[in-house]
């Protein structure tokens, strides 16, 4: 058995009563305050927490995509999909002027893809992965915008498995340089 303090009264005598009553109410007091610290610490990270992804999840649903497609190519709407799957809203506009689309946004030839996404002021060509439109949407950076060349087997919306890294180039002033590696 522990040895009670001193500052605790063994008994409440009479004449230790009000010592007695007054150790009580502290007790239950300092219990109350500690349950109650806990608790709003917890509420704290939890609404941090909460907000947080909650900004994450409605930064990326407030996005607009428009994606234009050629009008027979089915991959272009396997891509679609993925980027709703993960919170974009996309709207779809068949064309037959992808290419000279293309050449208008400033990507050359060798790095066009199968369609052109336009979300928030830049151009994404191709099947990029979302992790990459994500980082473009971020950083923010003084590009026209991201392109993934061809349509390699694996990349979001395409059949097959990915055999090797993709380089996604950034187009702006000059020739294509690699802004990422997925």
């Amino acid at each position: 058995m522990k040895p009670i303090p001193e500052h605790f009264p063994r008994k409440c005598t009479p004449v230790r009563r009000r010592k007695c009553d007054e150790t009580k109410k502290l007790e239950r007091r300092s219990d109350t305050i500690g349950s109650k610290s806990a608790l709003a610490v917890i509420l704290a990270v939890g609404a941090i927490t909460g907000a947080a992804f909650g900004f994450l999840v409605n930064a990326a649903a407030a996005q607009d995509v428009t994606i234009f497609k050629r009008p027979q190519c089915g991959c272009c709407e396997d891509y679609a999909d993925y980027l709703r799957q993960n919170g974009f809203k996309v709207t779809i506009k068949p064309t037959r002027e992808l290419a000279a689309m293309s050449r208008r946004e400033g990507i050359p030839k060798d790095f066009q893809g199968c369609h052109l996404s336009f979300i928030d002021g830049y151009v994404v060509s191709g099947h990029v992965p979302v992790r990459t439109v994500r980082k473009l949407l971020s950083e923010r950076p003084a590009i026209r915008g991201i392109a993934l060349p061809g349509m390699p087997q694996g990349s979001p919306g395409m059949p097959g498995v990915k055999d090797g890294p993709w380089t996604i180039y950034s187009i702006g002033e000059g020739a294509p340089r690699p802004y990422t590696t997925e």
